[in-house]
């Protein structure tokens, strides 16, 4: 050691030079990867490395089902999906850039340093001219992870070039930024099949009777929203009837939804039968108890005969009807309601209303109407002070009490039903033929 202590003096800047460091990365950890959302874990990366590194930042994804090429010639399109720091500073010109390739901000030029960056799975850099004329270093590394490449970042500085230290800051928060990259599109990927066999086992209900008008929607929870139990049916019975259905399976995923598609198949079994709603729900009830694996579920059924103009309702568990009437006005249903199916108590029991032309039913599944922390009379009566337009068909009736109460942000699934009996037209007045 020199007797004025230089070795100590350096190896203390090293040891702050590296606490530093260390500081940065682990700044990094926190606030790159938040969400699984590819669009929001892109703009914490240029945030951060703007508010560290560089004067700008940006970043190009790759299409999901897209690879890397070669040549330049051959490189798929790169889509811009986040960028942070100063504007002019990202109108950079890179040596070798072809004037208007027409790529424009969706794509690199053939030139720019994305695209070797990306052929060759390593970082590159090169000087850049900024509009004015000002030169910048520039640093392109290809975000990717166990051989898949899913984009480049872009990191400018105008006025000096990357020191070894900020180099390998760049690099951790690339490869961290590309981890959580490949994390959201496997969750993106497994949501679209979740939501393919949601479209697939949440068919669209049997046709009811000529007689009646129907009209089913389903709402997924949010964007995060897996397979669930909600569901709806109709089928067809004799003398012009028709039952339809409203059930929801408790829980959610794929056990969920499995469940739920083999509730449907016996509720149209049983109720083939053409027995009275009540009774269907007992004999559901029995045959699913018998079943330990199975899932409890809520189910209200409503058979309508649009002849007799009535209606008659049994519920296990479920919420009531709405009934709209001519005028818009709501009468909220007191059905009783039984034990859920799969308990094996039974005692459901059945009760019947008039409907005519001018009334609406409404059938609907909780996520319509509850919300976290709010007791459950509460909800209803919010729907039941619903007042819709006169002369609003099935579907409007829909649309009017999905946007009344906000059904596309609700905190659960969403399935609705609105029936209402088809008018037919009054035959023309008999005539007595005129005597000469």
């Amino acid at each position: 050691m020199n007797r004025d202590g230089s070795n100590d003096a350096g190896r203390d800047a090293e040891d702050a030079r590296l606490r530093a460091r260390l500081r940065t990365m682990d700044e990094a950890v926190e606030r790159i990867g938040t969400t699984l959302d590819a669009q929001t874990t892109c703009t914490e990366l240029s945030r951060f490395l703007c508010q560290h590194i560089g004067d700008a930042a940006a970043v190009e994804l790759l299409p999901e089902d897209a690879t890397a090429a070669r040549r330049p010639a051959e490189a798929p399109a790169l889509r811009r999906v986040a960028s942070a720091g100063l504007v002019k500073v990202l109108e950079a010109r890179f040596p070798g850039d072809v004037p208007e390739s027409g790529d424009g901000p969706e794509g690199p030029d053939a030139g720019s340093p994305l695209l070797p960056a990306l052929a060759e799975d390593r970082p590159v850099t090169a000087r850049a001219v900024l509009s004015g004329g000002m030169s910048a270093q520039a640093l392109a590394v290809p975000l990717s992870t166990h051989g898949r490449r899913h984009g480049v970042l872009l990191v400018l500085r105008a006025g000096g070039s990357f020191s070894e230290d900020e180099t390998a800051t760049v690099l951790h928060a690339a490869r961290l930024a590309a981890a959580h990259l490949a994390h959201a599109r496997r969750h993106s990927s497994v949501q679209r099949t979740a939501m393919d066999l949601q479209r697939a086992l949440l068919a669209e209900p049997g046709r009811p009777h000529p007689n009646l008008e129907l009209a089913t929607r389903y709402l997924p929870s949010g964007s995060s929203a897996l397979v669930g139990g909600d569901w709806f049916e109709t089928v067809r019975l004799h003398y012009g009837r028709t039952l339809l259905v409203m059930g929801d399976v408790m829980g959610h995923g794929l056990d969920a939804a499995v469940d739920m598609n083999a509730y449907r198949s016996s509720l149209r079994y049983v109720a083939s039968t053409d027995l009275p709603p009540h009774r269907v729900l007992r004999q559901l009830d029995t045959a699913v108890a018998e079943d330990e694996s199975r899932r409890p579920a809520t189910c209200l059924l409503a058979r309508v005969d649009p002849a007799r103009g009535i209606a008659g309702f049994a519920s296990a568990g479920h919420l009531s009807p709405v009934v709209f009437g001519g005028d818009g006005t709501a009468d909220l249903l007191r059905v009783p309601v039984g034990p859920p199916l799969g308990t094996g108590a039974g005692g459901y029991e059945q009760i019947t209303r008039g409907l005519t032309p001018d009334d609406t039913l409404l059938m609907f599944t909780d996520g319509l109407v509850e919300r976290r922390g709010e007791d459950i009379d509460t909800s209803l009566s919010r729907l039941s002070r619903l007042r819709l337009p006169a002369g609003t068909d099935v579907e409007q009736v829909l649309d009017e009490v999905l946007d009344h109460l906000d059904g596309l942000h609700a905190e659960d699934d969403v399935a609705v039903l609105a029936a209402r009996i088809r008018r037919h037209p009054e035959p023309p007045a008999r005539q007595d033929p005129v005597r000469l």
